[in-house]
């Protein structure tokens, strides 16, 4: 039936990890990896799960109902739960410290609630880890918009100039048109044939 479909999908679990999937942390800093979870029936001893790399459990926790917060069951030392369940959002999100370059890679963030048979959903991070932020080059920019500008001007230079040399072409074969009606008018009339110029001399009327 579509009435069951319908109510499948109205009642499925959602994870997000945000507007963008990927994260950029200084070395030796700490870094949010962010997290929420929905469900339009309420959620009922529900189960996360961090995950890095895909098998590297980093933090495990329990949630009893929406009125909990949530319960440690287990995390890596370095991994620190800064989310809530209680408030507006169902926030899993955690804190990893003291990012070193070995950290950089996939993170997932994954929900699991029994009170929807057991549905379960994830959402992934990807971890870039750099020794510095590196501040854009306003001159690189400036040559960059400089060179596109250029580039646009000696298009519509190009188009133009296009356009003059074909309006010539044009005319140019306008012209060869005309000596070609007016040769082949003198052609039938040497041939004998009734041609045009007998007609084109006749008397404008007054």
């Amino acid at each position: 039936l579509p009435g069951l479909h319908i109510l499948a999908f109205v009642f499925a679990l959602e994870v997000s990890v945000g507007k963008t999937n990927t994260v950029m942390a200084l070395n030796n800093s700490d870094v949010l990896l962010p997290c929420t979870f929905t469900t339009c029936i309420g959620f009922q001893d529900l189960v996360f799960t961090w995950y890095f790399n895909s098998t590297e459990l980093i933090y495990h926790g329990k949630i009893k109902s929406k009125a909990s917060e949530p319960v440690l069951v287990g995390r890596n030392p370095r991994v620190e739960f800064v989310g809530s369940t209680t408030g507006k959002d169902n926030n899993i999100s955690i804190v990893l410290k003291n990012v070193e370059f070995s950290d950089a890679g996939k993170y997932t963030c994954h929900v699991k609630n029994p009170k929807e048979k057991n549905a379960q959903h994830n959402a992934t991070i990807f971890l870039t880890v750099v020794q510095k932020m590196v501040e854009t080059d306003n001159t690189l920019t400036l040559i960059i918009v400089g060179v596109v500008g250029g580039l646009i001007g000696l298009l519509i230079l190009f188009m133009l100039i296009k356009r003059v040399v074909l309006f010539i072409i044009k005319k140019t074969q306008d012209g060869k048109k005309e000596c070609l009606v007016s040769s082949s008018g003198n052609d039938n009339t040497e041939n004998g044939l009734a041609g045009s110029k007998a007609e084109q001399k006749a008397p404008p009327k007054a």
